[in-house]
């Protein structure tokens, strides 16, 4: 039975030297004096206010995409000991001694490393040779614009580590099985979709496949794309709302019931709120679109203007408005319209979807009304006011029903935050709306508030949800004025579930715009095919040191020509095909046509939507599809050499081209490398040799 152990137990491993010694390589052009600059570096100002409210917990939204992103640069933060407390307001501000730069910096460093052994990796699972992978791996590791974009706290490195880590994978499964028998990155992630779904095709072609065999490949395909990407995504907002639970500046955005489940904030003021609106209640309405900004239900002494500067005249009554700061006059109270009190009665009676109400503005006593009056500035919506008893032919029209949109029966009752809900206006059956619209000066710049008579559908400019509640004690004017100041004490829990706060939050990230302001290095898409632009990231404060993304001339120059060739070949080919011409064995054609299918394809989807896009671009947006076109370039090349070059003359010849031009691709790479890393200082005749295209903004200081 022990026989075995008679024998040594050997253990035996391939190891791929040129994947170690471009590990190491690509390890050593981005770790190389990483904590230099000590000073913050472009969009590093941005990047780092993230950082510092994952150190604090502090909630925050970023419209830029999912933030696993933000997460990788917190941990170095957290794994160098960072407390979050420096002040990221300006480019080019000196560090100070408790921010660990090199931490912050080392995982966008990292990322951008490896991707020079991905590279090398993807071409061979191409079934490229060796030789054209090595140059793949080589053309990634001395293009200065990936170079300077990984070794600062920013995130295209990561995100394009991950692209090619998720092309890799794919390939690799997909060769495994064929040998037995992948918010830019989700243009990225249909592509391999797409590609998976063509491999599946001509699966189901081949007879030799039984049907169980289909299936199991259908659902390892269904796992590794579509299941394990889905839990993945959701396990990174769940740590993010984790980690985040403190009430911080981004939460006015958030619907009340969001910001409520945060520690401070309008959890601080909303705690021990009753949950269940009652008649006798004193509420405040906040509305639930949160555009052009968050506001509320608000009334003041103040009358709409007799008439209007366009010559259309008003009822007159007091103004109703959507207020969007806290304020006393944003209380309202819940009235039962067959009963006089404005307290809530022992034991309190809920109000329910459908019941009819009277909403009595707190510090006036006057009722919400609207009538068949024309709105301020939204002529074809009826103007909402506070009635005012002028003994004219105008009788108050103050009934409203409440509908709870989110109910989940007829009988639901009115919620504090929970419920969001609609007023219908019972005489002429407008709803009431926030229009968005700013009022003259006569209206203090509120928002306006209008009864919209044409309501179809549940717009969430219709929606209110209570947001401070309390229930009314006091039946006199004065003493309620002084009980609507006081704070509310009640005890009732409103936290939301995970995937009520992700849905909201993913909504939120995905429709959230901010306001795109004119950069200086800001540039089209166009600018970027050429290289006609570039970003000055940093300068020394004294000398003439500097950093700028720019790209290598050749590479970038050489990675067009590849794609042009490319394209050209193909479409030659296919014609020739359609005449039953076949220049390569049918094997090399598919191998030419899968190819073109991740590098241009992964070209296309990382670039062609920015022209879609309306938000400032910049050129390291380009990164990502840059990269996919550096791997087509070995790819055409050896096309080139195996397929065109029949002669052993023309072979030489060939590769002696190819030597030479790599060896401008190194020389364009030393001549732009002091701008890349940043050291050594720069006199201003070598910065002027540097401007090689007059659009480069290459930085001259004045003597």
């Amino acid at each position: 039975m022990l026989g075995f152990l008679k024998k040594p137990v050997v253990v035996t491993a391939e190891i791929n030297m040129n994947l170690v010694a471009l590990t190491v390589m690509g390890l050593i052009s981005r770790l190389w004096g990483l904590s230099y600059p000590r000073a913050v570096v472009f969009d590093e100002v941005y990047y780092g206010q993230f950082v510092s409210l994952y150190m604090k917990r502090i909630f925050f939204v970023d419209d830029s995409g999912p933030p696993f992103g933000h997460m990788l640069l917190a941990l170095g933060g957290y794994l160098g000991g960072f407390d979050g407390n420096f002040l990221w307001n300006r480019i080019g501000a000196e560090y100070s001694m408790n921010v660990p730069v090199w931490s912050l910096r080392l995982l966008p460093a990292l990322a951008g490393a490896l991707c020079v052994p991905l590279a090398y990796q993807i071409l061979v699972e191409l079934q490229f040779s060796h030789c054209a992978a090595l140059g793949a791996a080589l053309l990634i590791l001395l293009e200065n614009s990936l170079i300077t974009q990984s070794r600062f706290m920013l995130l295209e490195s990561v995100l394009i580590f991950f692209i090619l880590l998720a092309v890799l994978s794919y390939l690799k499964f997909y060769n495994l099985q064929r040998h037995r028998v992948k918010y830019m990155g989700l243009f990225t992630y249909m592509l391999l979709l797409a590609i998976a779904g063509l491999h599946f095709w001509h699966m189901i072609g081949d007879q030799n496949l039984s049907n169980v065999s289909l299936m199991c490949h259908f659902l390892a395909r269904g796992l590794a794309l579509i299941i394990i990407p889905v839990a993945m995504y959701l396990s990174f907002f769940y740590v993010h709302l984790t980690l985040l639970y403190r009430s911080g500046p981004h939460d006015q955005i958030m619907t009340s019931a969001f910001q409520a489940s945060l520690e401070g904030g309008l959890a601080r003021i909303t705690q021990g709120q009753p949950l269940e609106v009652a008649y006798g209640s004193q509420i405040t309405l906040r509305n639930v679109l949160g555009k052009p900004m968050q506001c509320w239900l608000h009334s003041h002494t103040n009358t709409y203007p007799i008439r209007y500067e366009n010559g259309r005249g008003s009822s007159h009554q007091q103004q109703v408005t959507c207020y969007p700061f806290k304020d006393v006059n944003n209380w309202w109270i819940v009235k039962d319209p067959g009963m006089q009190q404005l307290v809530v009665s022992n034991p309190p009676r809920p109000v329910r979807h459908g019941h009819i109400v009277q909403l009595v503005h707190g510090i006036t006593t006057r009722y919400l009304n609207t009538h068949d009056v024309a709105a301020p500035l939204s002529p074809h919506s009826q103007e909402v006011s506070c009635y005012i008893d002028y003994n004219i032919s105008m009788p108050a029209q103050n009934l409203w029903r409440v509908e709870i949109v989110n109910r989940e029966s007829d009988t639901d009752v009115w919620k504090t935050i929970l419920s969001e809900v609609r007023f219908v206006h019972v005489n002429t059956s407008a709803v009431l709306k926030l229009s968005g619209a700013s009022l003259p000066e006569w209206g203090y710049r509120q928002l306006e508030v209008v009864g919209e008579k044409l309501s179809k559908g549940y717009h969430q400019s219709m929606m209110w949800n209570v947001e401070e509640h309390r229930y009314g004690k006091s039946q006199e004017q004065k003493e309620r004025e002084v009980e609507l100041h006081s704070p509310t004490q009640m005890d009732i829990s409103k936290n939301l579930s995970f995937m009520a706060k992700f849905t909201e939050l993913q909504w939120k990230i995905l429709t959230l715009k901010n306001e795109d302001t004119e950069h200086k290095y800001s540039s089209s898409a166009l600018d970027w095919i050429t290289m006609d632009t570039n970003i000055a990231y940093w300068l020394h404060p004294t000398s003439g040191a500097q950093i700028h993304l720019l790209g290598n001339v050749v590479t970038w120059a050489s990675a067009n020509i590849a794609a042009l060739v490319y394209t050209c070949l193909s479409l030659w080919y296919l014609v020739r095909r359609r005449r039953k011409i076949y220049d390569m064995p049918e094997d090399a054609w598919q191998l030419w046509v899968s190819a073109g299918g991740i590098c241009v394809g992964g070209w296309a989807v990382n670039y062609l939507p920015f022209f879609l896009m309306e938000k400032t671009l910049f050129l390291y947006h380009y990164l990502p599809a840059l990269t996919f076109q550096i791997l087509l370039i070995p790819i055409v090349l050896q096309h080139l050499s195996d397929h065109l070059c029949r002669s052993l003359l023309l072979k030489s010849m060939f590769s002696a081209l190819i030597v030479a031009w790599f060896s401008s691709v190194y020389f364009v790479y030393c001549t732009f490398r002091p701008v890349t890393y940043g050291e050594p200082s720069l006199s201003v005749t070598e910065l002027k040799d540097l401007r090689w295209k007059d659009s480069w903004n290459i930085l001259i200081r004045k003597q």
